[in-house]
């Protein structure tokens, strides 16, 4: 096992992937990746949709809007370069009432602050580009919008940074702790190490907190449960279809996704779970569970947009409310078109436990040989590769450190 390393990366998904790319680019050869599976992207990046988002639902001055549209358009040369997966979808937002207009009108004036192209389209226009979608008056259709092969993604990033030479890996090795401030405790011993990235994604959070950071954060994990449209029904959907979500919360709501290989999934929920890794309904609820369900009934009382999302998303569990909310974006959906899929993933969700507030934006904390990315949720693969350039232009200098 390796004992030192210059710089150790804490996680195998997108990010951490994607700043090892940046550092080789930087010159830098002694990086160190640990990552506690066998195999990287064994949760959110590699349980991903695959829907490169383009910018549209994220007010101007965040991060996500910094990010998103630019790195959609990296990630998508990145897979024409490589020759990996790549759909040019598209992505339609309906509005099921009138209601939901003012929203539309509130992701086009975002979206056009961001820089994406959108159209807003008239229900002839809609017609012609997704014949199945409904809509009441109007549709927003994003043009940047497009779907990869996640898994694919990350198993080129990992063979291309192993030929660098430059960027080790550490599998089925977890973090324990830190010994002093340039060591760390694992599962498989200590490692010494001038600087640290923490891209643990779901367990950031934890991580964090060794380093006297972000104490006010607490995870809150919502659970995204998928249907399948039936392979012989699947020519109905072209691209995405998505609901007008309410944008004080971080969710998209239910919707259509035909991923790059011509499948349509229809989800995810955002069902309150009661684990990191909970995507069964029993399996990976370990004793933090208790702590988690008591924070969620807090939250539960004393916030009513997660209140909203606790009373409405478990009921998706169950066939027939998912099919309602599939059935509101389309023309006609029967039951049995519905099938079930173990697809499932788990939203890392951070909330700012003294606000009682959820938090909507991706965070960077640092401490003078630190960087800890946190609340990297949707659209954390879509952003990876803008986000990692960002940071390592930021702070490289810091890498430096003696």
């Amino acid at each position: 096992m390796k004992t030192h390393t210059h710089t150790v990366i804490i996680g195998g998904g997108i990010i951490a992937l994607t700043l090892a790319r940046e550092l080789v680019a930087k010159g830098y050869q002694d990086i160190l990746i640990i990552e506690k599976e066998s195999e990287v992207g064994m949760h959110a990046s590699g349980r991903n949709s695959g829907v490169l988002h383009a910018g549209i639902y994220y007010a101007s001055d965040s991060l996500k809007a910094r990010f998103c549209l630019s790195g959609n358009l990296k990630m998508q040369q990145y897979c024409e370069e490589h020759q990996l997966p790549l759909f040019h979808s598209g992505k339609i937002i309906v509005a099921k009432n009138e209601s939901e207009l003012s929203t539309l009108d509130t992701l086009y004036e975002r979206a056009t602050a961001n820089g994406a192209k959108v159209t807003l389209l008239d229900k002839k226009e809609l017609a012609d580009i997704e014949p199945w979608a409904k809509t009441t008056e109007k549709a927003l259709y994003s043009h940047n919008t497009a779907v990869v092969d996640p898994k694919c993604i990350m198993e080129n990033l990992y063979h291309e940074l192993l030929e660098t030479k430059k960027v080790k890996f550490l599998f089925n090795t977890k973090f324990t702790g830190l010994k002093n401030r340039n060591v760390m405790t694992t599962n498989q011993g200590n490692i010494e190490f001038q600087f640290f990235i923490n891209a643990a994604g779901a367990y950031a959070d934890q991580v964090a907190h060794h380093f006297g950071l972000a104490k006010e954060l607490r995870m809150i994990p919502f659970k995204g449960i998928y249907r399948k449209l039936r392979a012989d029904q699947a020519h109905r959907v072209k691209g995405n279809i998505y609901p007008v979500p309410n944008i004080h919360n971080p969710f998209l709501g239910v919707h259509f996704t035909k991923n790059s290989h011509g499948d349509v999934y229809a989800g995810p929920t955002a069902i309150p779970a009661f684990g990191r890794e909970n995507y069964g309904l029993f399996s990976g609820i370990n004793p933090e569970a208790f702590t988690i369900l008591t924070k969620s009934i807090r939250l539960f009382f004393s916030n009513k947009k997660f209140r909203d999302v606790a009373l409405t998303e478990p009921k998706k569990y169950f066939a027939a409310p998912f099919y309602r909310a599939a059935k509101s974006l389309v023309k006609n959906l029967e039951r049995d078109w519905l099938i079930p899929s173990s697809k499932a993933g788990i939203r890392p969700q951070l909330v700012n436990w003294k606000t009682k507030e959820l938090v909507m934006d991706f965070l960077i904390e640092k401490t003078d040989n630190s960087i800890h990315l946190l609340n990297a949720i949707s659209p954390a693969f879509t952003s990876s590769m803008a986000m990692s350039e960002y940071i390592m232009k930021k702070y490289h200098t810091q890498f430096n450190c003696e």
